[in-house]
């Protein structure tokens, strides 16, 4: 008997399930408001060099404002100040003719610069000055921040298989709190890169784990609703940050707020499930008893009929050696999985937060373009909940990974001043790059056997937020080739989707348990689990292949 046929008998979705998906929600929530935070806290506003140590005695002093600004800084093509350079002296002619300031001599800003706080009262970049040479210092935050979660991944998801997903998610809440406070009282640049990098490690704890609890305890039918319903919390806390980034424009307090939903999840994680699969597989039986009769209990269904049953159950599950990120390419099918879900989620993570991290030039200001991008999402997860169901796994994978792919191209074709059309071309690829990063959730979930699920979504994650870690340095890119940048974030969009082609399909497919499992063949496709007998349900499915 499978572990699928004991949640038929207790209810694989109801009441319980769903308070699972509720508790998980507010964590969830906070994820892309650390994720994509860089776009507000390291944002750089409008900005001149400081001009107050020019010379010029009584005179400069007695000049307005504009006055100031046209004798003491160069202009760029627009009319405005340019923002890294000055004159090395006043230049009163050019209050008279500005024509020749062409051929004056400048110098790089000598005393700091002067920022437009309209928009934001402070970022990283206004405190810290990191503009102008210093400008790349801003992306690489965002860098720092996604290698602490790359190397999170790695050690949670080890850790999660080892010592069981709900500890590990209880400290994944106390270190995200702990570093994430501490980062918005930063004294300096290092300190605060330092903090968010830890930051980084310890949100992916929470990561790894929520998607999996979920997928964990819902039986085969469902997995893709609490998969796809689960994934909508991300993108409600995705619209939550930019009115919070609206209506705060002090990074420190910024970072605070959107911090502080994790302390109502530490109360909330008492309440929260172990995955009586990991249980299982672990020899725990008398814990799993104690979680199926919990889920039962809610589910207004009868207890699972005898200890027996789960003594016979754990001891076709129990595995007596401990698993390990090598177990992941021993065999020749688990080889194969790795190498090609590696692929797949690299080429969804660097497509997705390419997009997102880059929410300017399109006419609008950051928080619409921000909000926009996030509301895509909602329609986006609901298109391919229906899809996954209808087209299967791996051609839901591969079309949203391959239509982003062409939407970049088509953008790249556009004349810069329709900015409306880049607009709607650029939002329908972010919808699309959300659907990929949606299903590879799920799918990888389902790809992987019981016993080293953890270790392969940690080592997916590592490969997700290696194409993290470089979106923000492939979009720097852009100062030497405008659409360099494009070409390549569209390139490893078409290629990761090329690569989904390569991997089997789940759709109603039970979860493997073993190794085992998946080097043999998948389980036999099933509609209604309860509708077999047990032996039907173990028949392997020779037509599919790993």
């Amino acid at each position: 008997m499978t572990f699928e046929n004991i949640l038929e008998e207790i209810g694989g979705f109801g009441p319980f399930q769903i308070a699972v998906v509720v508790l998980l929600s507010v964590p969830r929530m906070v994820l892309p408001c650390h994720f994509l935070l860089n776009n507000f806290i390291a944002a750089s506003p409008p900005h001149h060099c400081d001009i107050s140590t020019l010379g010029g005695g009584g005179l400069f002093r007695n000049l307005t404002r504009e006055q100031r600004l046209t004798v003491g800084l160069p202009v760029r093509e627009d009319g405005a100040p340019k923002s890294c350079e000055m004159f090395t002296e006043p230049q009163f002619q050019l209050l008279a003719n500005s024509s020749d300031a062409g051929n004056l001599s400048t110098v790089q800003c000598r005393s700091g610069w002067v920022y437009d706080n309209s928009t934001f009262t402070s970022t990283i970049a206004t405190e810290w000055d990191l503009v102008c040479d210093r400008k790349s210092l801003t992306q690489t935050t965002s860098s720092i921040f996604f290698i602490g979660v790359m190397i999170g991944s790695i050690t949670f998801g080890f850790l999660c298989d080892k010592y069981g997903r709900k500890n590990t998610l209880l400290a994944s809440y106390v270190m995200s709190i702990l570093f994430s406070f501490a980062s918005a009282f930063a004294n300096s640049y290092i300190v605060f890169a330092v903090l968010r990098f830890l930051t980084g490690f310890g949100l992916t704890g929470i990561l790894v784990n929520v998607v999996v609890i979920g997928i964990e305890w819902v039986d085969t039918r469902h997995r893709a609703c609490i998969g796809v319903v689960g994934g909508l919390s991300w993108s409600v806390g995705n619209m939550l940050l930019a009115g919070l980034a609206y209506l705060i424009n002090d990074w420190r307090t910024l970072t605070m707020v959107v911090t502080a939903p994790l302390g109502f999840a530490v109360l909330t994680w008492w309440w929260i499930p172990e995955s009586a699969r990991w249980l299982l597989a672990h020899g725990k039986v008398e814990k799993a008893q104690f979680y199926l009769d919990k889920c039962a209990m809610f589910n207004k269904r009868p207890k699972v009929s005898s200890n027996v049953l789960l003594e016979t159950l754990s001891d076709t599950e129990k595995q007596d050696k401990s698993y390990t990120y090598l177990h992941l390419i021993k065999t020749p099918k688990m080889r194969r999985l790795t190498l090609l879900t590696g692929i797949v989620w690299f080429g969804v993570a660097l497509t997705y937060y390419a997009i997102s991290l880059n929410i300017g030039g399109f006419g609008l200001n950051i928080y619409l373009t921000h909000f926009i991008y996030a509301a895509i999402e909602v329609p986006g997860k609901l298109v391919i909940y229906f899809c996954l169901d209808i087209f299967g796994r791996k051609k839901c994978q591969a079309g949203t990974l391959l239509l982003t792919g062409i939407s970049i191209v088509v953008n790249i074709f556009i004349p810069r001043d329709l900015w409306h059309v880049r607009v709607v071309v650029a939002v329908l690829g972010k919808g699309l790059s959300e659907s990929a990063f949606t299903t590879v959730f799920l799918y990888t979930t389902e790809l992987y056997p019981t016993v080293v699920r953890q270790n392969g979504m940690g080592y997916s994650n590592f490969m997700s937020r290696l194409g993290v870690a470089v979106a923000p340095l492939v979009l720097l890119l852009v100062d030497v080739w405008s659409v360099l940048p494009q070409i390549i974030i569209c390139t490893v969009a078409i290629g990761s989707g090329l690569a989904a082609l390569l991997l089997p399909e789940t759709l109603n497919v039970r979860l493997p348990e073993t190794i085992e499992d998946v080097e043999k063949t998948r389980g036999k496709e099933v509609s209604s689990p309860s509708a077999e007998s047990p032996a039907d349900i173990l028949e392997l499915k020779s037509t599919t292949d790993m």
